[in-house]
């Protein structure tokens, strides 16, 4: 029997009872046949991004992080939008891997969940994509108004939104089937 893959979700939203959260407990469930999705929820905890503190030894909480995204099979974020924007915390942690290259050529998906979540969905497409982060035009997707559509319980409530991330989540495991790198379009 083939081994299940080990994917990282990183939590966009620092609240503990986020939609998004929510959100990301409904995906491990729908797939846990497949994978393992460990949540990461300490985006909160992570220091301000300063290169200063990378030399010589980053911060403990940094390289732990790192090496999470470092031994992940792929890696999926699952966002808010924040005044039409990436959230500050997600950003910070974000930032803290581009020296290190944990998002290089590592197959990801990106799920924006928010009210609206265009303007911050297409923001973190581009830092994605200029860390190289391996993300498809299958692999991303904006939920709008996300409150209508998962439970606080964490069930997804709107049928067409389940397909979509199944589709997503499905693509994702096959990019990690298909390691090499490749090239998004500007199409969102």
């Amino acid at each position: 029997m083939a081994r299940k893959k080990s994917f990282v979700a990183i939590c966009g939203s620092t609240r503990t009872q986020s939609s998004n959260l929510s959100l990301l407990k409904a995906i491990a469930t729908l797939m846990r046949d497949e994978i393992d999705l460990k949540i990461f929820t300490g985006i909160a905890t992570l220091p301000h991004f300063n290169p200063d503190l990378e030399h010589p030894t980053p911060p403990e909480a940094i390289t732990q992080f790192r090496g999470l995204l470092r031994a992940a099979d792929a890696i999926l974020i699952c966002t808010p939008e924040y005044a039409m924007g990436v959230p500050g915390s997600l950003k910070n942690s974000i930032d803290w891997t581009v020296s290190s290259c944990e998002f290089s050529k590592k197959p990801t998906a990106l799920i924006t969940a928010s009210s609206l979540g265009y303007k911050g969905h297409q923001s973190l497409m581009e830092t994605l994509r200029i860390i190289e982060a391996n993300v498809t035009n299958h692999t991303n997707l904006v939920i709008s108004y996300i409150k209508t559509k998962v439970s606080p319980t964490g069930e997804i409530t709107d049928t067409g939104t389940k397909e979509q991330i199944l589709h997503v989540m499905h693509a994702l495991v096959a990019l990690t089937d298909h390691p090499p790198f490749q090239v998004m379009n500007n199409q969102y």
